[in-house]
């Protein structure tokens, strides 16, 4: 059954067009993004009759005892398998079934951990599945329900974001940061002290749009740099986290080659600050690091295929907080600032004439843009999908 308030999806369309060619469709994403209500409301768009099971339900569970018995009847039908990284030794019958009836749309297996984690479906099912991930609510989706600030303050996951009042949605948040450290971390083989754990995550919080030194954060938690490295390889592949690495260009000058780190929710975000309302946000010393954040996870959903994700920052002061590569080359610059009246730093200069960008943008809280020299045009957050729209900016 549909959820009557559920919110329409950009991927909605994607997903159907990659079931279409292939035999199987992931979507990925982290726990209470979204997934199974999406396939839920996909169901009836699908060109066959679907079967969905819930492995976290024992009773479907019980069901896949001998999965070959149970799924080699449903030829005609589309199986969807819920939170299928519970079952990693489904994948190799998955693969099985697949090549002895290969068409389209067979399987739709949802999971929240990356294909990296889930290493025996891409390895099983190499050349068979395509990978979706789907990411909390966008900007795009929601403006006709919220403004940008309360997205912005309460982050992309729906029951956070579509909560009848800021406690409850505080509450949510507070529970979904327990859950992970405590169950769904370990579940994907993150064998650490969720109370370590829960401070390395509090810690990349307070890093969030900063370079990530792996020296400092092993120090304060008392830890080999290594061990640090595997615990941020899981934050970053239960998509909790993202690190954006530095771009780099055959110059002679120094360049940083460490990679900013981000919490991809803002919502999440502020739980881990403990930053309890967009008023005390306002106050507060991380609102440029926030905004930046969000801005970042705004572009990051809506980039074309095309189109690659980098920083650019010199031991000099150059700087630009993204550089936005087409096949391997940069094309655009963007600084992000929390100003209304916004300058581009010199260091943005620089990095224009270092790359040789053709493109340029500053992204501010402003309800329009304008131009804000020959070569440089200020955006407001409502205006990114602008940026990708050859011919729309004059």
């Amino acid at each position: 059954m549909v959820n009557d308030n559920f919110v329409p999806r950009k991927a909605e369309a994607v997903i159907l067009n990659l079931a279409s060619f292939f035999p199987a469709v992931a979507v990925v994403g982290p726990r209470q993004v979204g997934k199974t209500s999406l396939v839920q409301a996909l169901r009836s768009q699908l060109n066959k009759p679907s079967v969905y099971l819930d492995l976290e339900n024992p009773d479907d569970l019980a069901k896949l005892q001998n999965p070959t018995l149970f799924l080699d009847p449903l030829a005609d039908h589309t199986v969807i398998l819920d939170e299928v990284q519970k079952v990693p030794a489904l994948f190799p019958v998955l693969r099985g079934i697949i090549d002895r009836n290969r068409i389209p749309g067979r399987f739709i297996l949802l999971g929240s951990a990356s294909p990296d984690l889930i290493r025996d479906s891409s390895e099983s099912l190499a050349g068979r599945i395509a990978y979706h991930e789907l990411k909390p609510f966008f900007l795009e989706e929601v403006q006709s329900i919220v403004d940008y600030r309360t997205h912005w303050f309460r982050g992309g996951f729906p029951p956070s974001l579509l909560a009848p009042d800021e406690t409850l949605a505080r509450l949510w948040r507070q529970n979904f940061i327990k859950t992970y450290l405590e169950r769904d971390l370990p579940m994907l083989g993150l064998n650490a002290d969720p109370v370590l754990t829960g401070r390395l995550w509090q810690m990349t919080a307070h890093l969030s749009g900063n370079l990530l030194n792996i020296e400092t954060l092993s120090g304060s938690l008392g830890i080999h740099g290594t061990t640090v490295r595997r615990y941020l390889d899981f934050f970053e592949s239960a998509y909790l986290i993202r690190r954006i690495q530095p771009y780099f260009v055959n110059l002679k000058k120094r360049l940083v080659k460490s990679p900013k780190i981000y919490v991809r929710d803002t919502g999440i975000l502020h739980q881990l600050l403990g930053i309890t309302s967009p008023f005390e946000l306002a106050g507060h010393p991380a609102i440029g690091a926030s905004w930046e954040t969000y801005v970042i996870e705004q572009i990051t959903a809506i980039l074309p295929d095309w189109a690659g994700v980098y920083f650019y920052r010199t031991h000099q002061g150059t700087e630009a907080d993204l550089v936005i590569t087409r096949g391997g080359k940069p094309e655009m610059l963007v600084e992000i600032k929390y100003s209304t009246t916004p300058k581009p730093s010199k260091g943005f200069h620089i990095a224009q004439e270092d790359l040789q960008t053709s493109h340029h943008f500053i992204v501010c809280p402003v309800e329009s843009g304008y131009p804000l020299s020959e070569n440089v045009r200020v955006l407001g957050i409502h205006e990114l999908p602008l940026m990708f729209e050859r011919g729309s900016l004059g």
